[in-house]
């Protein structure tokens, strides 16, 4: 008999978590042994590092706006990833609970099943694959536009940074090189995954609904107390997996919703002073897709939660429920009553995920372009 395992669908999110530091194996947090010195120096050497060295550099350009600007925008995408990591890590047992969550009989779908969910799995596959290559030909241009750009003989590098020793002779140029390098390459890393698998865990929720859905409708008379009863915990199950899902990662979405607008809107001013259709001008163009892309990201799945569980209700009248008796009518509508407030995902109940937030936020992030614009010609 086919089964779903739906930690299948996030086993490669668990793999690259593995490889960066992040998934300690077996233990629900972090113990001593080579493991937790990897991932401290992977974290504090690279990560941590290269953030630093942009966040000093920021002090010695604040006076020129084009300088700035150049600096600034990638240096918040980065204070961003390290608070993911931050509240990832400090969040980690509570995404365990909510993995182990998915293992229980209550969530299991049926063989008929999987091809209700199967769409959302290859969509959500899909647009993983998307995010990745946009940020990934991003990490390529950026990395490598010094020597596109014959900028390398001026020992020109990827990112500016401010650093205590000389990085304009050999061989300290290569070794900050090569840091820049493999440090932005973690970084991506980083963002991408949590991306991907905060958005896995709200299609996880969707995916719960429509199985509830249809199980909701297939419930037959002769068994009908039973499979209800069955039913009403499979929601209650659902309403708690939401809870603790956002109690994982709101504070994530909160810092990603609110500098959003000011990421999108720096990079498209970035766009109106570099020369087009340079090395750096598509390194920056992809920026632009992959941050857009992250907020729709979530968003989207936020949305499609509101909308299925707001299907739940309708869903038991699709059933044969004239047919059962009084007593089992009335626990429908009271189930019902409780089913008209959808689910709704949020970061701390101030930033809801719907479309409608999504192009309030690219809204806002072209009204902070306009002003920088502004400013930027009055200069």
């Amino acid at each position: 008999m086919e089964k779903l395992v739906w930690k299948d669908s996030l086993k490669m999110n668990f793999f690259v978590l593995r490889f960066l530091g992040l998934w300690p194996n077996d233990d629900k947090f972090y113990s001593f042994n080579l493991y937790t010195l990897y991932a401290i120096s992977i974290i504090t050497t690279f990560a941590i590092g290269h953030t630093l060295c942009e966040v000093l550099n920021i002090f010695f350009v604040y006076s020129d706006l084009e300088n700035f600007s150049e600096t600034i925008f990638i240096t918040n995408t980065n204070l961003m990833v390290l608070a993911k990591l931050y509240y990832f890590i400090k969040n980690m047992e509570t995404l365990k609970q909510v993995i182990e969550t998915l293992n229980t009989n209550m969530f299991q779908a049926k063989p008929a099943q999987i091809r209700i969910v199967q769409p959302d799995l290859n969509f959500l596959k899909n647009v993983a694959i998307i995010l990745a290559v946009t940020i990934a030909a991003c990490v390529l241009f950026w990395c490598s536009f010094p020597l596109l750009d014959s900028s390398s003989r001026g020992n020109r590098l990827p990112f500016l940074c401010w650093y205590p020793i000389d990085t304009t002779a050999s061989p300290g140029y290569e070794l900050i090189y090569c840091h820049q390098v493999v440090s932005v390459f973690i970084l991506a890393t980083n963002s991408v995954n949590l991306d991907t698998l905060i958005s896995g865990l709200m299609m996880l929720i969707g995916a719960q609904c429509d199985i509830l859905c249809d199980n909701l409708r297939n419930m037959k008379p002769e068994h009908f107390n039973q499979e209800f009863v069955k039913c009403v915990l499979h929601h209650k199950a659902i309403l708690k997996f939401a809870e603790t899902s956002s109690k994982f990662f709101s504070m994530i979405i909160f810092g990603q919703c609110f500098t959003s607008a000011a990421c999108i809107a720096m990079t498209l001013f970035r766009l109106t002073v570099v020369s087009p259709m340079s090395s750096e001008f598509w390194s920056i163009t992809f920026y632009l897709g992959a941050a857009i892309q992250q907020i729709f990201l979530y968003c989207w799945f936020g949305n499609e939660i509101e909308i299925k569980s707001s299907r739940i209700g309708y869903a038991v009248f699709e059933s044969d429920w004239t047919s059962v008796s009084l007593s089992a009518q009335k626990s429908m509508v009271i189930f019902v009553l409780r089913c008209q407030t959808s689910i709704t995902m949020s970061a701390f109940n101030l930033v809801y995920l719907t479309l409608e937030n999504y192009v309030a936020i690219l809204r806002v992030a072209w009204s902070y372009f306009a002003v920088i614009r502004s400013f930027n010609s009055d200069e």
